[in-house]
């Protein structure tokens, strides 16, 4: 998850929406990546499906033996996605109020109408306090190309973390302080999310069991997980 949280790092720097993610299988990271919407100008490239496109062409469905670590619980788009490819296991960050796939608005990944693909475990709660911060981080930046942006300077950045739901798992040990990114960066919101978004998916999580197993990812090499 640290790895995951690393590329959001990334994503936040590059003015992304600061979520990332890495596919594991046998303790090996295989593939990651991370937000590029504004990049491509294309509103599908979040993480997860930036890394399918990159694991597929050597993994190919299904991929019931990888694990897929991302820092903000997949939007319904993705939850589907990742369900199509037969993924296993999915553990993420903090829970998406809004659009989340995994159990916060829609369970994407267990619900018995999409039959057609099995259905895969979702967990929550791990890292979520440095997810969350990310995307505040994100969200406290005004977007100077946006028609009549709200002022942001005033605003200060809100470092308490409510609790999550009772059904969340327990939340892995933080990482130090140093590596959250300075409160310094300045980062313009995307035209399409609007401010009340800017607090959305951040604060619930949820806890969901399917099958055993499965995820993907976005680079090529393989290289060991780090702890």
């Amino acid at each position: 998850m640290r790895e995951a949280l690393h590329m959001a790092e990334e994503a936040l720097a590059a003015e992304e929406v600061p979520v990332g993610c890495v596919f594991v299988k046998d303790g090996q990271a295989i593939a990651r990546a991370r937000n590029r919407t504004n990049e491509w100008r294309n509103a599908t490239l979040h993480a997860e499906l930036e890394a399918i496109d990159h694991l597929l062409p050597t993994n190919p469905a299904p991929l019931s033996s990888i694990t897929l670590y991302v820092t903000v619980e997949p939007c319904v788009m993705c939850a589907s996605a990742l369900r199509q490819i037969g993924i296993g296991r999915v553990i993420y960050g903090c829970g998406n109020d809004r659009f989340g796939g995994c159990g916060s608005v829609i369970n994407v990944n267990s619900s018995e109408m999409l039959d057609t693909h099995p259905p895969f475990v979702a967990e929550g709660g791990f890292y979520r306090e440095e997810a969350i911060m990310l995307l505040r981080r994100f969200y406290m930046s005004e977007n100077q190309n946006a028609p009549n942006p709200k002022r942001k300077a005033t605003r200060v950045l809100k470092t308490d973390i409510p609790p999550p739901p009772s059904n969340t798992s327990t939340p892995r040990p933080s990482r130090p302080a140093s590596a959250v990114p300075p409160s310094g960066f300045s980062i313009p919101t995307p035209d399409y999310i609007d401010d009340d978004t800017a607090a959305a998916a951040l604060s619930g999580d949820s806890t969901t069991v399917g099958r055993q197993g499965l995820p993907i990812g976005s680079t090529l090499a393989s290289t060991p997980l780090p702890q």
